[in-house]
């Protein structure tokens, strides 16, 4: 009795310290458990709030604080959608921002970088945003990276991405590349937004629409049609050009090549006209002093054109055309 009673007390305690022992293991993974819910949970808010965070420093204009903090996440995370795309797009806006050029455009490469790698990933295949800060980035990189930017913002504009400066950086990228004919048609839609999502062809006259275009935009479009030729039109919007623009050196680059194109068209009283007023606007000019040496040459007034191309080699002793003219 005494040794049954001795294994029966032994089964008793081995049972209990055998549920002790499961209680204590099912608590323990209770806990396990727990403790990687609450880690996940608290790292799926840390991650939350570190995209909120970004999101508050974009929407506030803090491009400088957007890019460090999307930079570091890009340590820890470096194939993310959102913190690639943030960190180009503020790239871009902290790039255009610089002074420098060398600034602006190792800004500008860290933004084609991080877009272009952002680009690997699926989500990219319809954000027009990535297209449309790429073709951007690719215009201010220069004229020799015309044709990408050309390829990114016609991207933009084929997943319907409405940005209303797209035609406007298409232009000025055709330009770069001599598609003149692109250039203009390009140039046109800035003239009127709602047609630079249409497929109808841009009108080439200077009907705006409603529209009040730039001095710059049209000074553009003028160079442009003068390269295709298209005088008549490239002097309408000159003539726009110069009536707007407030700014003196546009209505100088203008006037000049309104007088060329005056010059051309033989009426030599229109283009002498157009020189004066750019003498009147800036005092002295090189050019405008040469190109009225080159109207007096054609009319046979020598004397006055030898007068004014030495007026121009005054101003600018290495205009090579004056230097020319004067047998230097």
């Amino acid at each position: 009795m005494s040794i049954m009673k001795s294994r029966s007390n032994y089964g008793l305690h081995f049972h209990r310290k055998k549920t002790i022992y499961k209680a204590a293991a099912a608590i323990a993974a209770v806990l396990v458990v727990s403790s990687s819910l609450v880690f996940f949970i608290s790292r799926k808010n840390r991650l939350g709030n570190e995209r909120q965070e970004l999101l508050e420093y974009w929407e506030s204009g803090f491009f400088d604080l957007a890019f460090s903090a999307s930079g570091a996440a890009l340590l820890s995370k470096p194939m993310d959608y959102f913190f690639l795309t943030l960190r180009g797009f503020s790239a871009y806006q902290l790039g255009i921002a610089q002074i420098n050029n060398a600034d602006t455009l190792a800004y500008i490469d860290e933004c084609i970088w991080s877009l272009r790698k952002a680009m690997l990933l699926k989500n990219s295949q319809n954000d027009g945003r990535v297209f449309y800060v790429l073709g951007k980035a690719y215009y201010y990189k220069g004229p020799e990276y015309a044709d990408l930017a050309v390829l990114y913002l016609e991207k933009a504009r084929s997943v319907l991405y409405r940005a209303e400066d797209i035609p406007e950086y298409l232009g000025l990228a055709y330009a770069a590349l001599h598609d003149y004919r692109g250039s203009v048609e390009a140039f046109s839609q800035a003239l009127t937004p709602s047609a630079a999502y249409s497929s109808g062809d841009a009108g080439t006259g200077v009907d705006f629409g409603g529209v009040q275009p730039s001095d710059v935009l049209l000074l553009s479009i003028a160079r442009s049609y003068m390269a295709l030729d298209e005088l008549d039109a490239a002097q309408a919007y000159l003539l726009r050009c110069i009536e707007i623009s407030r700014d003196s050196n546009i209505r100088v680059a203008a006037r000049l090549l309104a007088a060329e194109i005056l010059g051309k068209n033989g009426d030599a009283g229109g283009a002498e006209l157009q020189y004066m007023a750019v003498l009147e606007e800036t005092g002295e000019n090189a050019e405008a002093h040469y190109q009225l040496g080159e109207l007096y040459a054609v009319g046979g007034d020598m004397t006055r054109a030898r007068a004014e191309w030495r007026r121009a080699y005054r101003i600018d002793p290495a205009h090579a055309g004056v230097r020319i003219r004067l047998g230097m």
